[in-house]
């Protein structure tokens, strides 16, 4: 199993940054992609964003200039640095993984979510 623990989040006013981060643990013996996504109230979950272990990164259009995603290949964590924050960014932010546990099985997890609220 493979646990993915979120940090960061809160309130913040239109304008203004926040950062998140997400550690992954357990049986890991390649990480493939970590990412992450966000669920508003009344609607469906959304990719933010995601990078793999090559390096390669794909944003949502809404927040590729104003959003930031690192990885510590190491320390297997994942940042999302977030700038110019709107309210439509308000959301709950869920941590993503795909983690090979071997040299042929990999399973997507997902972190318990973490609040974002974006308002003055």
């Amino acid at each position: 199993q493979v646990q993915l623990v979120e940090s960061g989040g809160g309130l913040v006013q239109p304008g203004g940054s926040l950062s998140l981060s997400c550690a992954a643990s357990g049986s890991i013996f390649r990480i493939v992609a970590m990412g992450w996504y966000r669920q508003a109230p009344g609607k469906e979950r959304e990719l933010v964003a995601t990078i793999n272990s090559g390096g390669g990164i794909d944003y949502a259009d809404s927040v590729k200039t104003r959003f930031t995603i690192s990885r510590d290949n190491a320390m297997n964590t994942v940042y999302l640095q977030m700038t110019t924050l709107k309210p439509e960014d308000t959301a709950v932010y869920y941590c993503n993984g795909r983690v090979y546990s071997d040299y042929v099985t990999w399973n997507e997890y997902w972190g318990q979510g973490t609040q974002v609220t974006v308002s003055s």
